[in-house]
């Protein structure tokens, strides 16, 4: 296409200078005509008058071409570097992947990994809750964990549904503000419980073993 456009334009070029000579050498036919019956110095000088005119006529013309030219060169180097920045922006996309499929893709994966921590929360001893704005769901099985493991943890409805379903398997619900933010803000999902944490942590389990103890008897 780059190609054809400047064949174009070289004809357009040849057409329009040949067009306007011809139209100076139109309007001069009566001089022209008269050049057989000068003497041989003015022929020379007349003919040297019209060369020069035609001349000055045919650079003016090429001049307002080349800055039309030039108008058009850059208009199209414009264009491209534009094309340039898109192509770029899809390379980009393809290589990084498109922004919003990404954002899907995390959301699924935010959905996929909230209901597997669902799935986990009747495996806890205790959920710790704010009351309402979090809960942390903690398990520990004597003998087969080294330290207590944050199962489940969310906040406002995730934190609803963890107390739900905490309800449903009777897993034991505990108030502690303090904690609860702690564990929410410092430890995550499938994460030991921290050494500043578990005596806190270990003093809640010990609550919940002594109830449910009594409650056995």
């Amino acid at each position: 296409m780059r190609s054809l456009v400047e064949l174009l334009k070289s004809i357009l070029k040849v057409v329009l200078i040949a067009s306007v000579a011809g139209m100076y050498l139109w309007n001069q036919r009566g001089v022209v005509l008269k050049l057989p019956q000068m003497d041989p110095f003015l022929v020379v000088s007349t003919l040297a008058s019209l060369t020069f005119k035609m001349g000055m006529i045919v650079s003016s013309v090429y001049l307002v071409l080349a800055v039309a030219d030039l108008v058009y060169q850059r208009y199209e180097h414009a264009k491209n570097l534009r094309m340039s920045k898109q192509d770029i922006k899809d390379e980009h996309k393809k290589t990084e992947g498109d922004p919003l499929i990404k954002q899907k893709i995390k959301e699924k994966q935010r959905q996929i990994a909230s209901a597997r921590m669902m799935q986990d929360v009747p495996k806890a001893q205790v959920v710790v809750t704010n009351p309402t704005h979090y809960a942390v769901a903690i398990a520990y099985e004597a003998g087969k964990m080294a330290v207590p493991v944050v199962v489940a943890k969310g906040t406002d409805f995730l934190a609803l549904k963890i107390r739900e379903i905490a309800k449903e398997h009777r897993v034991t619900i505990m108030e502690n503000k303090p904690l609860a933010r702690s564990l929410y803000a410092g430890v995550e999902v499938g994460e030991e419980i921290p050494e500043e944490l578990f005596k806190a942590v270990a003093e809640v389990l010990a609550y919940v073993y002594r109830v449910k103890g009594t409650l056995s008897k």
